[in-house]
């Protein structure tokens, strides 16, 4: 029978590629390892590993059971640490993703009601994912995941919370402020500043200058929304943010926006979450709070 004890020897040799360094990390004995293997290996009849020189490589079978252990330990530790929540006396953690790194402001403005809502539970936001936001929240790494670009699954409901135009920003005494709208070829002389994200997933190179085969003089990239509007209004460069951003910003006032194309570049927000019961509310009710910020996001107040 594979127990929890299995997934986690076979998860360590796979991080850690030698039996020593294994056991080390599971405070276990080498031989205490070896021995629950091969009890496993002689259950099934199938080697779940083979040695060359000192690393162990996982077989056919044992990457099988490496998949099972990605999937089911997060889940062990998820609920694990709720228990420990609930003897503690307090009802839990909502881990945030964010896969759209301008939203994390927008993101600010439910945090502090949320958190007078819910006493004792605490929120936890993680803003890079190697392996990506989706994989996170269904291997219940994150209980929601704001972004843009939902990858749906049939475990995952994701919920529109606002609409938004994405725009060129630009030094408002930039040439290209004197144009109505942004075409692609336009750029081809600017220095753009962006989120240090591949440029895949950046709208203005997928869905604006990619599919017109047009291109920047230069690619820049910094961490923080404020610094990067800081250089726009500097005029080192131009950037492609919200619009709801930009009017936002303490340097609003140096800096003018345009749309991306004749039509505009519209994109929307979801909050995805996995859709088994919220049997504690905090997440619903995340979600619903969510919606309303986003509506007032979108209101002409602001």
């Amino acid at each position: 029978m594979i127990d929890r004890q299995h997934l986690r020897i076979v998860h360590a040799i796979h991080q850690h590629g030698t039996m020593t360094q294994a056991a080390k990390s599971l405070y276990l004995t080498q031989s205490a390892l070896s021995h629950a293997m091969k009890k496993l290996e002689h259950e099934f009849n199938v080697p779940l590993w083979q040695k060359e020189g000192r690393r162990l490589f996982l077989t056919q079978a044992g990457e099988s059971l490496l998949g099972l252990a990605q999937r089911i330990l997060p889940q062990f530790e998820h609920t694990e640490a709720q228990l420990r929540r609930f003897a503690e006396g307090k009802q839990g953690t909502l881990r945030i993703g964010m896969e759209c790194y301008p939203c994390f402001e927008w993101l600010l403005k439910i945090v502090a009601p949320f958190l007078k809502r819910f006493p004792d539970v605490d929120v936890d936001v993680r803003r890079a994912f190697s392996f990506g936001g989706l994989q996170a929240l269904h291997g219940y790494d994150i209980d929601v995941l704001i972004t843009p670009d939902p990858l749906h699954l049939d475990a995952i409901t994701y919920t529109p919370v606002f609409s938004y135009e994405q725009v060129l920003v630009m030094h408002s005494t930039h040439d290209l402020a004197t144009k109505a709208f942004i075409a692609p070829r336009d750029l081809a002389q600017e220095t753009l500043i962006s989120y240090p994200v591949e440029t895949s997933r950046l709208d203005i190179f997928s869905q604006f200058l990619t599919p017109a085969n047009a291109s920047v003089k230069s690619h820049k990239t910094i961490e923080t929304t404020e610094i990067i509007l800081q250089m726009v209004a500097a005029g080192r460069g131009v950037t492609a943010l919200p619009k709801w951003l930009v009017d936002e910003s303490q340097e609003s006032e140096l800096l003018c926006c345009r749309p991306l194309g004749e039509e505009g570049l519209t994109k929307t927000l979801f909050v995805g979450h996995r859709k088994r019961t919220d049997t504690l509310g905090f997440i619903d009710s995340f979600v619903e709070m969510a919606m309303a910020q986003g509506l007032k996001t979108n209101s002409p107040q602001q």
